[in-house]
């Protein structure tokens, strides 16, 4: 959790910086009724202790996967995001031994504040709620099977703008991912994920 709290406040920092530097009443980051369309990459980092399962210490790899990003602006500078990815694979080890894998996709909805500035820095926040679904769960100790999960997400990020309507966008994000773990149809434990990710994307607004 510690890790996680400096990755926010870390990035949260830099953009309240950048954009308080720059901020300006009547600009505007983005109108009500925008749309805007984000393509990029997105790393899974999950945290270091991953609970106990069949009575060991379980970890939790990272996986890097492909990012799509709708927001939709329902006030000016206040969106409402919906982020997909191409399904995450993460290798599962249990007391330092290899225990399988499994898949996940973690579809994201978030409401984003904006920060309106002069310069091309543009900052937002967000909150929201995660649902990850877990599938093609594989062990060779048995039949494995990891439960869907539902969780809070918070981030924190900014838009470099190099067009009118295009931007660069780097963000970090916490999520609270938590899957009720299964071997042979027996509860084995608590995987705890809750983990960082950070995405680098292109976001074009409409």
């Amino acid at each position: 959790m510690k890790r996680t709290v400096s990755a926010l406040a870390l990035l949260t920092a830099c953009v309240t910086f950048t954009g308080c530097v720059t901020l300006a009443a009547p600009a505007l980051a983005q109108s009500q009724g925008d749309w805007t369309l984000g393509a990029g990459t997105i790393t899974v980092t999950p945290k270091s202790d991953n609970g106990t399962l069949a009575g060991a210490p379980a970890t939790i790899s990272d996986d890097t996967q492909i990012s799509l990003t709708v927001e939709y602006f329902i006030r000016d500078n206040i969106g409402i995001e919906l982020l997909a990815a191409t399904p995450f694979e993460h290798d599962i080890n249990i007391g330092g031994a290899f225990a399988g894998t499994a898949k996940q996709l973690p579809p994201t909805l978030s409401v984003n504040y904006h920060f309106p500035t002069k310069g091309k820095i543009k900052p937002f926040l967000g909150a929201g709620i995660n649902y990850t679904t877990f599938f093609e769960e594989a062990s060779g100790l048995g039949t494995l099977r990891l439960d869907d999960s539902w969780g809070f997400a918070i981030q924190a990020g900014a838009d470099w703008q190099v067009s009118d309507n295009g931007a660069l966008r780097l963000n970090v994000r916490y999520m609270d991912i938590e899957s009720d773990a299964y071997l042979n149809g027996a509860s084995i434990g608590k995987a705890e994920i809750d983990p960082v990710t950070i995405g680098v994307s292109y976001v074009h607004s409409f």
